[in-house]
């Protein structure tokens, strides 16, 4: 049929392409578009030899990445564009301005070894990435899988992974080579299958008798964040590295409970629907018709 202007269902399209977008849509993607601002700002302070400020604007992407999230839920802005935003941005903020910054800032002087190793980091977040956003979509995951991340999550990997340079801050000499097989180790630790806490099991509401603790433990991290970044970035780094077994053991927990819960559900439904009797046995010897026996 030759197209016609008066096609109503090409009008209906046209009309759905342009309605109008609510705001509450944008404010996410607005913050993680800051966090990539920051991550590329990073990029070029890095440049300039400006470590501090590079490394500040990191953890600020950081901190941008872990409310935009929550603010899309909160607010019912969530959307498939700002899940791919995120994902886009996430990967540039931690996985290739980072790898970039450790390279700058002393990799370089390996050559080409310290570049492979930037570059492997960059590819291990893609990867992170990639695998985080096809188990979302996982419906056989059970319901407490989403206490747990699989690996280590890429905002956390960039902070942890800048570990030497805040020990050459506080004037603790790291040797290039041990950078470039930690880089390295941060990188195998994202795409591993490691079981890591993801702290949502702590929920999204405070008690009221615990809320002016909460309040007063936020302002003292801040306090602390800006008046020892270093040594508190350096504590949380190490204390992250050495708390991570503890999600293996929890996930295990999870996992012996669960199979323990199948294994009773089974013992259950065999209870309630036992097993047919068995026919008698007929005596050979006997001539009755079966259907008298």
């Amino acid at each position: 049929m030759p197209y016609s202007g008066l096609d109503p269902d090409r009008r209906q399209r046209r009309l759905h392409r342009f309605r109008q977008i609510p705001v509450r849509t944008l404010l996410p993607n607005v913050i993680t578009l800051l966090a990539l601002c920051a991550g590329m700002t990073g990029i070029r302070l890095a440049l300039e030899n400006r470590y501090e400020l590079a490394l500040g604007a990191i953890v600020f992407a950081a901190m941008l990445d872990a409310i935009d999230g929550r603010v899309a839920r909160m607010i019912k802005g969530t959307s498939r564009f700002g899940a791919e935003l995120d994902s886009l941005a996430d990967f540039f903020n931690f996985g290739v301005a980072p790898g970039l910054i450790l390279y700058f800032w002393g990799l370089n002087a390996l050559g080409n070894l310290g570049w492979i190793a930037a570059m492997v980091f960059a590819i291990c977040t893609a990867l992170r990435l990639a695998r985080f956003n096809v188990q979302i979509d996982d419906p056989l995951r059970p319901a407490w899988a989403g206490n747990f991340f699989t690996g280590v999550p890429a905002p956390l990997g960039a902070i942890v992974v800048l570990l030497p340079i805040y020990l050459s801050f506080l004037r603790v000499p790291v040797p290039v080579v041990l950078t470039f097989v930690y880089t390295l180790a941060i990188a195998g630790l994202m795409v591993s299958r490691l079981p890591v806490l993801s702290g949502k099991k702590i929920g999204t509401r405070v008690r009221p008798e615990m809320v002016a603790p909460v309040i007063i433990v936020a302002v003292l991290l801040i306090a602390l964040l800006i008046s020892y970044p270093w040594e508190l970035l350096s504590v949380v780094s190490l204390a992250y590295l050495v708390l991570l077994p503890l999600g293996w053991f929890s996930y295990r927990r999870y996992q012996e409970a669960d199979a323990a819960a199948r294994v009773t559900a089974a013992a259950a439904a065999t209870s309630d629907h036992p097993a047919a009797s068995a026919p008698p046995v007929r005596d050979p010897d006997d001539e009755r018709p079966a259907r008298l026996n």
